[in-house]
C-alpha cells in the first residue's frame, strides 16, 4: 500500500502537490524591475549610439559631469557597479577619448577618472537625449517624478539590507494589498 500511495503522489503535477504558492511572474516585482531596466536601456540606446556612447558609459559620464575628477571607487559606488565591471569600462571609453584616468598624487593606490574636452562636449548633447527620452516614456511629469523617488527609497533600503547582510531569498509579489 505504501509503495501505491508514494507512485501516486509522484504523479500529481508539482503545482497541484500542496507546494507553496509562488506568485506568477507578472507579479513579481523584481520581474517588473528587469524588465523595466532592460527596455529603458534599449529605448536609450538608439539615442546614444550618434554619441558613441552604450548606455553604462553614459551613466559614467553623468557621474564625472557631477563630481570630476572621482576616484575609481567612489565612481563604483555611485554607480553600484564593482571594478571588475567599471575598469573595463573605463578603459574602452580612454581609448575612445572621453575620459582620462591618472593616478592620483596624494595617494598612488587610487586612480582618478575625469572627462577629456571630448566627454565634456558630449553634454551639451545630453539636452537632446533626455527629450527624446521623455517623449518615450508613457507617464506624466508628476507620475515620473513620484516612481523615481520610490525607487530611489527602494533602492536605498536593498543597499542597506544588502550592506547589512540582511538581505532574505523571499521576493515581493504586487497585489491589490501592496507589495
Amino acid at each position: 500500500m505504501t509503495a501505491e500511495i508514494e507512485t501516486k503522489t509522484s504523479e500529481v503535477p508539482a503545482r497541484n502537490a500542496g507546494t507553496i504558492a509562488v506568485p506568477k511572474l507578472d507579479q513579481q516585482l523584481c520581474f517588473a524591475l528587469y524588465s523595466a531596466s532592460g527596455l529603458m536601456t534599449k529605448v536609450y540606446r538608439p539615442l546614444l549610439a550618434p554619441l558613441g556612447l552604450t548606455y553604462p558609459q553614459y551613466l559614467v559620464m553623468l557621474a564625472l559631469w557631477e563630481r570630476a575628477p572621482s576616484i575609481v571607487g567612489d565612481l563604483g559606488e555611485a554607480l553600484g557597479l564593482d571594478s571588475a565591471t567599471l575598469t573595463p569600462l573605463l578603459k574602452r571609453m580612454e581609448a575612445g577619448g572621453l575620459v582620462t584616468r591618472r593616478r592620483d598624487p596624494a595617494d598612488e593606490r587610487r586612480v582618478l577618472v575625469e572627462p577629456t574636452a571630448k566627454g565634456e562636449a558630449l553634454r551639451g548633447a545630453m539636452k537632446d537625449v533626455t527629450s527624446a527620452l521623455a517623449c518615450s516614456v508613457p507617464l506624466k511629469p508628476g507620475e515620473v517624478k513620484a516612481l523615481h523617488a520610490t525607487l530611489t527609497q527602494l533602492v536605498a533600503g536593498l543597499r542597506d539590507a544588502t550592506a547589512d547582510d540582511r538581505s532574505t531569498d523571499v521576493d515581493v509579489a504586487v497585489s491589490d494589498k501592496g507589495p
